[in-house]
C-alpha cells in the first residue's frame, strides 16, 4: 500500500528524464548490436546495461568494469569445472554452492564496490553451468561461456559510450560538495561546542551525520578513478584525508565532554571561552594557502589565553581545563592538516604533507563484520544446494531457471542486516513482471516487425521503470520489475515464445526467491537490534586492544576502525533505547581510548621500581575486565566500583611523582577514563580530578 502511494507520488525531475533516456539509447544500441551480431541471448546485453545503470559516469563506468572481470571469472570457472563435474550432478551441486559461498563471504567483508566482483563471480558460474546444462545438446560449453562474456561485454561498452559523451553526470562535483559540506558541519559543532553548551545534549546526532557522511564520502571516492572530473585520480589522498578527517570526530567528542563537565561545576569559564574561541575562529576563518612548515602553529596568544582561564577558574576545573586546551590544540592542528590535503587535492597534487602520517593501508583497517559474511554464505550455499536438489529429484526441465534465481536473489541483497522484506519486494516484482511479459508475448509482439517498432513499443515502459532508479525507496521496485521483463521476453533475432516454457520459468522466478527467503530468513536475517549488538561487542573489544597499543600510527589505525565502526553502527535503526543509548556512549568511549594509551606511555617513562606502576597495571587489568564482561553482556557495578576506587588511589599516589607535568598527564588521563568510559556522574568526575590535582 505503501510503495502504491509512493509510486502515485512519484513526479520525475529533468535529470531523472535525462538519465531514463540516456539509459534506455544505451540498452538499445546493445540489443542491435547484439542482434547485429547474432548473439544467442541479446537480453543479457541491454540486460547488463539496466543493472549497471547510475545517473553518475564514474559510478557506471567503475560498475562496468567490475562486472566484467566478475563475469569473466565466473566464465573461466564454469569452463574448467563444468567438464570435470557435468556426470556427476550431485558433486557439481555442492562445488557451486561452495563457490557462490565463499565468493560471497568475500564480497561481504569488502565495503566498497569492489566486492561486486566477487559475488558476480559466484552467481555467474552457477548461471552459466544451469544453461549449459540444460542446452547441452545445442550449446557448447565454451561457446556458451564466451557467449555470455562477449554479450555482457556489449552492454557495458554502449552504456560506457553513451554515459561518457550525452549529458555526462560526474561523481566529482558530488564529491566535492559532500566534503565543504563536512567541513562546515564540522566547524559548526566546534563552534557550538564552544559557545553554546545548551545544544550539547543533541551533539550525538550531528556527530552521527558527520560519521555518516564520512562513510559515503570514502566510498564514493572509489569511482573518481573512472571518470573525467577535477578530482579524476584523486582517490587515494581523499580516502587519506577521510581517515584524518575521523580523528576530528575524536577530538570533538572530548572537548564537548570536558565542557560538560565543566558546566556543572561552575559557568563563569565561560566568558573567557567565549574570548578564546573568537581568537580561534579567526585563525581557522584564514582562508590562504597552508604553508606545511606550519601546520603546528595555533593561534597568537593561545597559552595565555588558557593561562588567563585557569587562573580565574577554581581548583576543580583545573585538570579538566587541562584536557580542554589539549582536546583543542589537537583540533586546530587536525583540521588545519586536513585543509592542507584538501588544497592539495584541488591542484591536482596526491602527495601529502610530510608531517602527516598516512593511515591508508593495503587492505584498510575498517569494520568488517565475519559473522555477518559467514552467515550470508552459509545460507547462499544452502539456497543453492535446496534449489539444486529440487531440480535434480524432480526431472523438471525449467527448474533450472528456479535454480538460477534462488542463486541470483541469495547473493544480491545479503548485505542488508534483515533482506526479507527487499526479497519479498524482489518477487512481487518478479510477479508483475510476468503479466507484463504476458502482454508484450501476446498483446503488442505479434504486431511487430521491424527493431525501430520494438523499440517504440518498449520504450515507454523502460522508462518509467528507469526514472525509478535514482530514487532509492523506489529502486527497490523499478530494477527487478524492468529485469524481470526484459529477462522473460527474452528477445531473440528469431523470436518465438514457448507457451509452456513460459509458464515453467515464470513459476521458477518465483519459486527461486520463495527458498532465498526462507532459508535467509532462518539463517542470515538478523534485526538492526541484533547487529548493532554484535557490532557493540567489537566496538567493547576493540577498546581492550587499546589498553596495550603504545601511541603512534598503529594506534591510530586502530582508532580510525573504531571511529568506522562507530559510523556503521549509526546507520542502524534501532529500536531498543538500551541500544540507542549504548550507541551514543560508545561515540563517547572512543574518544577516551587515547588515555589509555598515554596510561601505557607513562608506564614505560617511571622507573622500574616506582610504587605507582602496580597500581597502574592493576588498573589495566580491571579496565580489561570491565570491557571483556561488556563485550559478552555481563557487564557489573562490582567492576566499574573497583575501578573508580582505583582510579581515586591513582590520584592520591600521583603526588609521588616528581615531574608535574606528567602529574598533570595523569590526572587528565584518569578523568577522561572514569567520565567517557566509566561514564560515571559528571560533577562526581570534576570534584574527583580537581582533587587529584
Amino acid at each position: 500500500m505503501l510503495l502504491t502511494k509512493q509510486l502515485l507520488a512519484f513526479r520525475p525531475n529533468k535529470m531523472d528524464w535525462i538519465f531514463a533516456i540516456k539509459t534506455f539509447l544505451a540498452g538499445i544500441l546493445a540489443l542491435y548490436v547484439a542482434f547485429s551480431l547474432n548473439l544467442a541471448y541479446p537480453i543479457w546485453a541491454i540486460g547488463t546495461v539496466f543493472v549497471i545503470a547510475n545517473p553518475y559516469s564514474g559510478m557506471t563506468s567503475s560498475k562496468s568494469i567490475y562486472r566484467v572481470l566478475g563475469t569473466l571469472l565466473g566464465a573461466i570457472v564454469s569452463i574448467v569445472v563444468t567438464p570435470l563435474l557435468i556426470n556427476t550432478p550431485w558433486l557439481f551441486t555442492l562445488f557451486l554452492a561452495s563457490w557462490v559461498a565463499v565468493c560471497l563471504y568475500i564480497s561481504l567483508l569488502d565495503r566498497t564496490p569492489r566486492s561486486y566482483v566477487s559475488m558476480l563471480a559466484g552467481y555467474t558460474a552457477v548461471i552459466i553451468c544451469y544453461n549449459i546444462i540444460y542446452f547441452i545438446d545445442t550449446v557448447s560449453i565454451f561457446d556458451m561461456a564466451i557467449g555470455r562474456f562477449m554479450e555482457i561485454t556489449i552492454g557495458v561498452l554502449c552504456s560506457a559510450i553513451v554515459t561518457t559523451t550525452l549529458f555526462p553526470m560526474h561523481i566529482g562535483p558530488a564529491v566535492k560538495t559532500r566534503v565543504s559540506k563536512t567541513f562546515k558541519d564540522t566547524k559548526s559543532l566546534f563552534h557550538q561546542i564552544l559557545l553554546d553548551s545548551s545544544q550539547l545534549k543533541n551533539y550525538n546526532n550531528m556527530l552521527a551525520q558527520i560519521t555518516r557522511d564520512i562513510a559515503e564520502i570514502h566510498v564514493m571516492a572509489v569511482h573518481l578513478s573512472y571518470e573525467k572530473s577535477a578530482l579524476q585520480g584523486m582517490t587515494k589522498p581523499l580516502q587519506e584525508m577521510l581517515h584524518q578527517m575521523t580523528m576530528l570526530i575524536a577530538n570533538l567528542v572530548a572537548m564537548a565532554e570536558r565542557v560538560k563537565q565543566l558546566d556543572l561545576l561552575d559557568t563563569a569559564y565561560r566568558e573567557q571561552l567565549q574570548a578564546i574561541h573568537v581568537h580561534i575562529a579567526d585563525f581557522l576563518q584564514d582562508e590562504h594557502v597552508i604553508d606545511e612548515t606550519q601546520l603546528n602553529g595555533l593561534p597568537e596568544g593561545f597559552d595565555e589565553d588558557f593561562a588567563r582561564l585557569q587562573a580565574m577558574s577554581p581548583a576543580s576545573q583545573q585538570v579538566i581545563l587541562g584536557s580542554l586546551k589539549m582536546d583543542v590544540r589537537h583540533f586546530i592542528q587536525n583540521i588545519r592538516a586536513i585543509r592542507l590535503i584538501w588544497q592539495r587535492i584541488q591542484q591536482g597534487d596526491a602527495s601529502l604533507p610530510e608531517s602527516v602520517t598516512p593511515l591508508t593501508t593495503t587492505y584498510p583497517n575498517l569494520h568488517r563484520d565475519h559473522g555477518v559474511a559467514v552467515r550470508g554464505g552459509i545460507s547462499a550455499f544452502l539456497v543453492i544446494l535446496l534449489a539444486t536438489s529440487f531440480w535434480i529429484v524432480s526431472g523438471w526441465k525449467a527448474g533450472f531457471m528456479m535454480a538460477e534465481m534462488a542463486a541470483i536473489s541469495a547473493c544480491i541483497l545479503t548485505a542488508m542486516d534483515n533482506p526479507v522484506p527487499a526479497l519479498k519486494m524482489f518477487i512481487r516484482a518478479n510477479l508483475y513482471a510476468a503479466v507484463i511479459v504476458f502482454i508484450y508475448a501476446y498483446g503488442i509482439f505479434p504486431h511487430v516487425t521491424a527493431f525501430w517498432q520494438l523499440v517504440v513499443v518498449l520504450a515507454p515502459f523502460i522508462i518509467y521503470c528507469l526514472m525509478l532508479f535514482p530514487h532509492p525507496p523506489l529502486t527497490g521496485i523499478g530494477l527487478p520489475l524492468l529485469m524481470g521483463t526484459v529477462m522473460g521476453l527474452n528477445l531473440q533475432n528469431r523470436y518465438s515464445l514457448d507457451q509452456v516454457f513460459f509458464f515453467d520459468a515464470s513459476i521458477g522466478t518465483v519459486l527461486g526467491p520463495l527458498i532465498s527467503v526462507y532459508i535467509i530468513h532462518l539463517v542470515r536475517a538478523m534485526s538492526p537490534d541484533i547487529t548493532a549488538q554484535r557490532i557493540l561487542s567489537l566496538h567493547y573489544k576493540a577498546i581492550r586492544q587499546a589498553l596495550y597499543l603504545p601511541y603512534g600510527v598503529q594506534f591510530r589505525i586502530h582508532l580510525r576502525s573504531m571511529l568506522d565502526r562507530i559510523g556503521v553502527l549509526n546507520t542502524k535503526v534501532v529500536q531498543s533505547e538500551h541500544l540507542k543509548k549504548n550507541i551514543q556512549l560508545a561515540l563517547i568511549e572512543s574518544s577516551a581510548v587515547i588515555d589509555l594509551t598515554r596510561l601505557q606511555e607513562l608506564m614505560n617513562k617511571l622507573p622500574a621500581q616506582h610504587p605507582i606502576l602496580i597500581t597502574l597495571e592493576d588498573l589495566q587489568q580491571l579496565l580489561d575486565d570491565y570491557f571483556r564482561a561488556k563485550e559478552i553482556s555481563q557487564a557489573s557495578d562490582v567492576l566499574k566500583n573497583a575501578i573508580l576506587e582505583k582510579i581515586q588511589a591513582l590520584q592520591t599516589e600521583a603526588a609521588t611523582i616528581e615531574q608535574q607535568d606528567t602529574v598533570q598527564r595523569l590526572n587528565i588521563s584518569l578523568n577522561n577514563i572514569q567520565s567517557s568510559l566509566c561514564h560515571v556522574n559528571l560533577t562526581a568526575t570534576a570534584q574527583s580530578a580537581g582533587k587529584g590535582a
